[in-house]
């Protein structure tokens, strides 16, 4: 099992304690588990025969690496099983409203029996959460606003998580001998942010004659799967414990290529390929590109072979949005999209100065590891005080400590001073422009008031473009993914300003954030701006994880020319905003 979704459990956990009203310690404990577990940079499930190994990483007690290896092996453990029963399951989507911690979801449930949205609902609509204490109109607002943001995403989940749940099946499946390719389709393959459900498509000598009911029954047992949907000759539907469908199918070798290049989609992507199919004699479905003339096969088995034969390149699952690409593979000018590997260096992340989980130097060090050139390290502005933001003096000595670490570096890595800088409600930002002007890279950032007026917002965010001390935008929109909607705001009007001043506009490579999306960054290479991606990594396991974010630039069509932090050191300090 992914660290990311063992420490998602302990989390949970956390929060189901809290609601009980549990021994803080206790709560911070399985917190501390949580962070530990998902900023590990090794798989945790690797260490389970190593219990020595597991309890030296700091927060992991005996306790703690019981519950882990119990979730390895049962994909759950006790006590969380133990609360699951005494509180609704229902309860942990309350949390996920925007004012809901566990103490006013606890408080719900213990003067009003709330454990779910659409009890929680009625009571605001009847009049019941007036009479908790500290609760007023102004709450009741906020919370119909948040039930209703909630609603408008339901059914939708992170591509992250889609992507753990994918991973895991899979590993399930190989355990069949005869299964040879396993792969995920739809939206997770084409990488959208957020995907409704999960198509896997199997092949191999187990899904073709006698040997497929085998493979059937060894599908439908898949024990992390919440309740079966349906079993047919050749597939199976699961509905998992979060809600997400997933649907495998069991597909013969020859029509694999077909099946993976119709159920990757887009819809309106295979519209356009079955009308060119046509219009050349052919038909495609999810078993074979035929001749219609006499329904001979003509391809099937890969989708190379099925674009060649209708006279097209191979394109990328990103691309697959009827967005021109179509037209592009028939003229042979289908661009390079950017891959990882074209990363040299990430410039927005966080140390134990304020809400990271490493110091200065462990962050470069795991840079230096990944293989990466340069790295900025951008900690909070005093503006967040509950996260122990920097001021001004404060900020002067943390330049000193990373100009201290990229000397002892000696080459091997460049560590620049930077900042994430709060953006203030007038556009101003949270440090002076003397303390400024003493570092390299200044991201310039919205971490509050997300519900000014547009006009407000859009003067806002073009003052802080037009501070000379800025050199990135960073996660523009303010968006985080099935949680809050982006901000109101001339977008355009920011990017294009932002391009003329040569101001970098960010792309945050966060799963929760995502921002900018890939439409806005198709707008954003439009307009000329420059453009970079970056983890926002806040321990040394997060470093690198640009896979989703690469997934977007890919999507909006960007090669690794088209990213300012794909360049050497030297190209890439050239290409920034000249400073004053």
């Amino acid at each position: 099992m992914e660290n990311r979704l063992i420490a998602a459990m302990l989390d949970e956990t956390a929060d189901l304690l809290e609601i009980s009203a549990a021994d803080p310690f206790r709560v911070r404990s399985y917190r501390r588990a949580a962070e530990a577990v998902e900023a590990s940079t090794v798989q945790l499930s690797t260490l389970l025969d190593e219990p020595k190994k597991l309890l030296a990483i700091p927060g992991i007690g005996k306790g703690m690496a019981a519950n882990i290896q119990e979730i390895e092996k049962a994909g759950t453990f006790p006590l969380r099983e133990e609360l699951m029963l005494r509180y609704k399951p229902s309860m942990l989507e309350l949390l996920r409203l925007p004012g809901m911690g566990p103490k006013t979801v606890a408080l719900f449930w213990d003067a009003l029996q709330v454990g779910s949205i659409e009890e929680l609902e009625a009571a605001l609509e009847d009049g019941r959460a007036l009479t908790l204490p500290r609760f007023g109109q102004k709450g009741v607002e906020k919370l119909r606003e948040g039930i209703a943001d909630y609603k408008r995403n339901s059914g939708r989940f992170p591509i992250h998580v889609a992507e753990q749940v994918a991973e895991k099946v899979t590993a399930y499946l190989r355990e069949l001998p005869g299964l040879d390719r396993i792969v995920a389709a739809g939206s997770l393959r084409r990488g959208r942010e957020t995907v409704g459900d999960l198509d896997i498509l199997v092949t191999g000598p187990a899904c073709a004659g006698d040997q497929v009911a085998a493979a059937v029954e060894h599908t439908a047992a898949y024990p992390l799967a919440g309740t079966i949907l349906a079993k047919g000759a050749n597939k199976v539907s699961f509905r998992m414990r979060s809600g997400l469908q997933v649907d495998v199918r069991l597909l013969p070798e020859g029509s694999f290529g077909a099946a993976l290049q119709y159920f990757t989609g887009s819809k309106t992507h295979n519209v356009s390929l079955r009308q060119r199919a046509l219009r050349r004699g052919y038909t495609l479905s999810e078993y074979a590109l035929a001749r219609i003339e006499d329904g001979a096969f003509v391809a099937g088995a890969s989708e190379e072979e099925i674009y060649a034969a209708l006279g097209l390149a191979w394109i990328a699952p990103e691309l697959r949005e009827n967005n021109g690409e179509i037209e592009q593979a028939e003229a042979g000018a289908l661009p390079r999209l950017i891959e990882e590997a074209d990363v040299c260096g990430d410039l927005h992340m966080h140390t134990e100065a304020s809400d990271g989980k490493d110091t200065i130097r462990a962050m470069a060090e795991a840079a230096l590891a990944l293989g990466y050139q340069y790295i900025a390290i951008t900690d909070h502005t005093k503006q967040l005080a509950m996260i122990n933001g920097l001021d001004d003096e404060r900020a002067l000595a943390h330049i000193a400590r990373i100009r201290e670490v990229d000397a002892a570096m000696e080459g091997r890595l460049r560590v620049l001073a930077g900042i994430e800088v709060d953006i203030l409600a007038d556009g101003t930002l949270d440090l002076s422009d003397e303390v400024l002007a003493q570092m390299e890279i200044v991201v310039a950032s919205t971490h509050s008031q997300f519900a000014l007026d547009p006009q407000e917002q859009t003067e806002r965010l073009l003052r802080a473009v037009e501070n000379p001390f800025v050199r990135i935008m960073g996660h523009l929109t303010g968006r985080q993914l099935l949680r809050r909607e982006p901000m109101r705001f001339d977008l355009t009007a920011v990017l294009r300003r932002a391009a003329e001043l040569g101001c970098a506009v960010e792309h945050n490579a966060s799963p929760s954030r995502l921002d900018l999306s890939d439409n806005h960054l198709r707008l954003a290479r439009e307009l000329g701006c420059r453009i970079t991606i970056d983890s926002d990594a806040h321990a040394t396991g997060e470093l690198g994880k640009l896979q989703y974010g690469i997934r977007q630039l890919r999507r909006a069509g960007l090669t690794a020319a088209d990213v300012l932090n794909t360049r050497p050191f030297a190209a890439f300090m050239s290409g920034l905003r000249p400073r004053p």
